[in-house]
């Protein structure tokens, strides 16, 4: 399976040792290419290496990062987007070049932290606090509300959708969902917002991508979204495996996602982040119940 190797190992139980295959995430490097400019004088910028699980989602990483880092604001700013190509012979697929079009203007001051990523770190640092304040928008808090309960049943299905996870328990998962309607009191007794619903793409089980780092995770899952059309996506919700850091909160709130819901810990900068931009932020998601650390207007408990 793409996105997952074999290795043998010794495994050393109790009573017992014995040589097994075991299967691990695959970790490989993705470099970012930005190419842009008039066409006659087409320039080239390497934005980012970071390590990623080769799923073929690389398309999605590359779009959804340079959508979240405000780079590009809309699919029709694209002009191709490749594999580079070894002097015509072969793709090169740790390398992806994405092309602007002519008329789209680069600031490049937004693309000179060119820097390495590891799998487990993304954006941080003063700098990154205040690009965000530039380009992602204050949510409002609207109708938009969500029972708790409906909220304790999103792990059971980010669990369901994490395939790579359940053959290596190495990956993260991000997911983003379009609430059932029966759930969703902003679509109570409105025939037209169900139906709208229903031909929503991110309606019922969601799209669910996965890599051996959070944010890599999350730069897919907005990056499909952001190919399909469909940001912003005011109405759904994020669900991440991981812990909630900056730089979670941060690509939400450029894709202008209301709630976002992770299984571990916030950090002080997260949670801050998300009082400023008016995203609900979630931490401790069980089956059983949840912290609510900021805006909890959008949460619904049968309890009070």
């Amino acid at each position: 399976m793409y996105g997952i190797k074999s290795f043998e190992i010794k495994k050393i139980g109790a009573k017992s040792v014995e040589k097994i295959p075991d299967l691990v995430a695959w970790e490989e490097p993705l470099e970012i290419r930005l190419g842009f400019g008039e066409m006659e004088n087409r320039q080239q910028k390497s934005i980012s290496v970071t390590m990623r699980t080769p799923t073929g989602h690389d398309f999605e990483l590359a779009l959804g990062f340079l959508f979240t880092e405000g780079i590009i604001a809309k699919l029709d700013d694209i002009l191709s987007i490749r594999y580079c190509v070894d002097a015509g012979r072969q793709a090169q697929e740790n390398i992806v070049r994405v092309e602007l079009k002519p008329s789209i203007e680069v600031d490049l001051s937004k693309v000179e932290r060119n820097f390495y990523a590891t799998s487990s770190c993304g954006v941080c640092g003063k700098a990154s606090i205040e690009s965000i304040q530039q380009h992602c928008k204050i949510l409002s808090s609207d109708d938009f509300k969500v029972p708790a309960s409906y909220i304790q049943s999103l792990l059971n299905i980010l669990k369901e959708k994490q395939v790579f996870f359940k053959h290596t328990g190495g990956l993260h998962a991000a997911l983003i969902i379009n609430p059932q309607p029966t759930h969703q009191t902003a679509l109570k007794g409105s025939k037209e917002k169900i139906a709208d619903y229903a031909s929503s793409p991110l309606g019922a089980g969601g799209r669910c991508r996965e890599d051996i780092g959070r944010h890599n995770a999350l730069d897919k899952v907005i990056g499909a979204a952001f190919q399909a059309n469909l940001l912003p996506l005011k109405n759904n919700i994020l669900v991440m495996s991981s812990r909630a850091s900056f730089e979670i909160i941060q690509k939400a709130a450029a894709a202008q996602i209301p709630i976002v819901a992770c299984v571990g810990a916030p950090s002080s900068l997260a949670i801050e982040t998300a009082q400023d931009f008016g995203v609900t932020l979630i931490g401790f998601l069980r089956n059983d119940g949840f912290n609510v650390y900021a805006h909890e207007e959008r949460i619904i408990s049968s309890c009070e």
